[in-house]
């Protein structure tokens, strides 16, 4: 597990963000979630917090193992900017395709929705904003849940 999270903080540490809206796409009104959240940096920002928690979460960790976390990270980015009503388009396989052959449970979808509020505790996201983010979210676990 420890080894896991080392890779994990040298590889966040290469990277910048490397999903975001070009410069020229009009960006969301003030007070929209997108904004509430930060923009892409702050969403990115909460996407880094929550990769280190993951990494750290004996519940959910092992659905990680083989993952790709470069790519895991620019999709958690585009689809928390999506999501949030920002300007950026996810670009991924469906939850369905992405979670195929998971056998992913109700209490581990659970648990990683909850190292998410953690992450954006940790931002000092406001708990109405956390709360609209994680209200778009679950719905997705019924294509992500026992897949």
């Amino acid at each position: 597990m420890r080894v896991l999270a080392i890779i994990l903080i040298s590889l966040l540490a290469l990277w910048g963000c490397r999903s975001g809206p070009p410069e020229s796409q009009p960006q969301p009104p003030d007070g929209s979630l997108f904004v509430e959240l930060g923009g892409l940096a702050g969403i990115s920002r909460v996407v880094d917090g929550l990769l280190f928690r993951i990494a750290d979460d004996q519940r959910i960790v092992h659905h990680f193992a083989e993952a790709d976390f470069e790519r895991l990270r620019i999709q958690l980015i585009e689809q928390l900017c999506t999501e949030s009503g920002g300007p950026c388009q996810y670009q991924g396989d469906s939850m369905a395709e992405a979670h195929a052959g998971m056998s992913i449970t109700e209490s581990e979808f659970q648990a990683m929705l909850e190292d998410l509020a953690a992450a954006m505790d940790e931002e000092g996201i406001a708990p109405a904003t956390q709360r609209r983010l994680l209200t778009r979210l679950r719905p997705l676990g019924r294509d992500i849940i026992a897949h």
